[in-house]
C-alpha cells in the first residue's frame, strides 16, 4: 500500500511537470499581463492621427493665407510645392514647424512684428520644409 501511495505521487508530480514545461511561459506572462492594451493602444494612434491632422490644417492655413502666398512667390518659390512638402513631413518636423508657424502669427496678431518680418520668418520656414523634404 506505501509503495503505491509513491506510485500516485510520482505520476502527480510528473504530470504536473510536464504541464508545467508544455506550456510556454512566454504565453502564460503575456495572457496575465499586457504592456499596452488594444483600447490603449488604439487611443494613442487617434490621438497622434489627431495631432498630426491639426498640425497639417495649421501650416496649410499659414502658407494659404495672402500674406505667405505673396512671400512665397517674391522668394521664387512654388505654393503648391511647398503644400506637398508639408504633407510629407515626419509627425515631429511637422509639430515643430506647425509650432513656430503660431508663434509667428501670434507675434504678427499682437503687434511685435510686423509684415517684413512676418516675410522672413514666413520664407525660412519655406527654405527649412523644402529642405527637410530634400534631405528625407
Amino acid at each position: 500500500m506505501h509503495t503505491h501511495s509513491r506510485q500516485l505521487v510520482r505520476a502527480l508530480m510528473t504530470t504536473a511537470l510536464v504541464t508545467a514545461f508544455a506550456i510556454p511561459q512566454g504565453l502564460v506572462a503575456q495572457s496575465s499581463e499586457h504592456v499596452v492594451s488594444p483600447t490603449e493602444l488604439q487611443k494613442a494612434v487617434v490621438d497622434a492621427s489627431r495631432g498630426r491632422q491639426q498640425n497639417l490644417d495649421t501650416l496649410n492655413q499659414f502658407f494659404s493665407s495672402e500674406k505667405a502666398q505673396q512671400a512665397l512667390e517674391s522668394a521664387h518659390q512654388n505654393p503648391e510645392q511647398v503644400r506637398k512638402a508639408v504633407a510629407s513631413l515626419s509627425d515631429s518636423d511637422l509639430a515643430e514647424l506647425a509650432s513656430r508657424a503660431n508663434k509667428a502669427q501670434a507675434e504678427f496678431a499682437a503687434g511685435r512684428i510686423d509684415d517684413h518680418d512676418l516675410l522672413i520668418i514666413l520664407v525660412c520656414i519655406a527654405a527649412l520644409l523644402l529642405v527637410i523634404v530634400t534631405v528625407h
